[in-house]
Parts: structure tokens; C-alpha cells; sequence
């Protein structure tokens, strides 16, 4: 299978779900986003795992994990996240024994499986159909007037009905969401710009 490689462009706090955030991990070649929302405990992990100089004084249970890996002659080789179901992403953790070549493959939340690959310098991939049902792209080139309006105009009461909007409006949201980094409400205007399209088809 043709996979997608990503890269982890951060981590924001949920502006819908308290006390949740949201993991960016981004497609190098088409800039498409993937926004996945992790618990506290994760982000704090993921972190932690990429401030490669920062050590907790105890370790915590991704480092822990990770020591266990090492320890029975395995290395992390890739996390793939082969599948979203109701919004919820489905990902498998690749390890390789050292010595042998033997391949395990395990199933995780893609939390934990992006705080493994961390440790490991491990790369993350995804495939076309993921990076379709769940991936934002960030239009730049859209008219001035669109978007300095679309600020100033979408209240909270005009954007609880996205079904009322126009398409182009719809579009320009889409752009300040993901500025905002408000992926949940970025993924709400995604799946009904999605819907309309599959409509004209």
C-alpha cells in the first residue's frame, strides 16, 4: 500500500473539549492537516518526547514502554494510522527484532503510537483514504474581502448552523478555524463541505 508520510506540526489546546488537545500531524507533500484529539497525559508525553533534552525525574509509562522495547532486542520502526471510524483513528505500532528480523505489529491509540514514535525517531504514515475523510487544507489563495469579513461577521450563534452558510463562506471559516488552530470546529465545516460536494457529484 502507498503510504503518506507525516510530520508532527504541534500541539494546541481543544477549543471544544475541556482538558483535551489537539495533535497536528501534517502530509510533507500536499500540506494537508491531520487533527487528532489526545488527552492531557498524551501531550504531555508527545512533548516531552520530541524535547529530547528534557527528562522527567521519573520515567513515565511511553518511556517506560519504550525501555521494555529496547530491552527485549526490538526497535520501533513505523506507526501507521490505517483507518478513522466515526472519528476515532485506528493506528498500528511496527516493531523489528534486532537480532533476527522478526516483525511485530501491534494495535494502539494513535496517542500512544505517536508518543512511541517520538522515542524511537520513528516515522509516522497514514493512508490516501484517512488523509481524505479526515485531512484539512488550508486554502490561501482566497479574495481579501472573503476573509477580513468572515472574522468580524461569524458569530458563535451564525456558525451553529454551518447547513445555513454558503460554500465560500463555509471555505473562508475553514481558513480562520485552522488559523485559529479550532480543529474540531475545522473538521465540523470539512465533513459539510464534503457532504454538499458529494451531493453535485
Amino acid at each position: 500500500m502507498d503510504y503518506k508520510k507525516l510530520i508532527i506540526r504541534g500541539i494546541s489546546y481543544s477549543q471544544t473539549q475541556s482538558g483535551a488537545y489537539a495533535l497536528l500531524l501534517e502530509h510533507e507533500e500536499t500540506s494537508v492537516k491531520l487533527p487528532v484529539v489526545i488527552g492531557n497525559f498524551e501531550a504531555q508525553s508527545i512533548s516531552l518526547g520530541l524535547e529530547k533534552d528534557l527528562k522527567p525525574p521519573r520515567p513515565l509509562t511511553h518511556d517506560l514502554f519504550s525501555k521494555f522495547v529496547t530491552s527485549t532486542h526490538y526497535t520501533l520502526e513505523s506507526v501507521i494510522i490505517y483507518q478513522i471510524i466515526d472519528g476515532v483513528f485506528f493506528s498500528n505500532i511496527n516493531f523489528k527484532h534486532t537480532e533476527n528480523g522478526e516483525e511485530l505489529i501491534l494495535d494502539a491509540r494513535t496517542s500512544d503510537a505517536v508518543a512511541m514514535a517520538v522515542r524511537f525517531d520513528a516515522p509516522i504514515y497514514t493512508t490516501e483514504q484517512v488523509l481524505n475523510e479526515a485531512g484539512i487544507l488550508l486554502e490561501i489563495e482566497n479574495n481579501n474581502e472573503t476573509s477580513s469579513t468572515s472574522e468580524e461577521n461569524y458569530s458563535t450563534e451564525e456558525t451553529s448552523d454551518l447547513k445555513k452558510m454558503t460554500s465560500e463562506d463555509l471555505q473562508s471559516l475553514l481558513n480562520d478555524a485552522v488559523k485559529d488552530e479550532d480543529y474540531d470546529l475545522a473538521m465540523e465545516i470539512q465533513e459539510e463541505l464534503k457532504r454538499r460536494n458529494k451531493k453535485i457529484d
